[in-house]
């Protein structure tokens, strides 16, 4: 399956509602997997982003419509990456 990183900040909204209920994180990782978008790994980080999260998907069409679904929300902006493994890309280079 696909591999994505999606790097993601959080709306001023989406720090309210992070604080007055850190469990949320992992309700919205449920709500991905229902999307058809499994968490492989998830990450809160100092910078630019509040969050890494490394997801698999079946295709772009599945990432776009998460991608759609949470940014309507208003709580977080998204920035998605398709990636690959990095002897997939050595392979594909030759």
């Amino acid at each position: 399956m696909p591999t994505y990183v999606i790097l993601s900040t959080l709306t001023d909204k989406g720090r309210n509602t992070l604080k007055e209920n850190p469990e949320r994180i992992l309700q919205v990782d449920e709500e991905i997997q229902k999307l058809g978008v499994k968490v492989k790994e998830q990450y809160a980080v100092l910078g630019p982003y509040d969050f890494v999260n490394i997801v698999e998907a079946p295709d772009n069409e599945a990432v776009a419509r998460m991608s759609v679904e949470l940014g309507s929300r208003g709580t977080v902006q998204l920035l998605t990456l398709a990636a690959m493994p990095v002897g997939d890309f050595i392979k594909s280079i030759k």
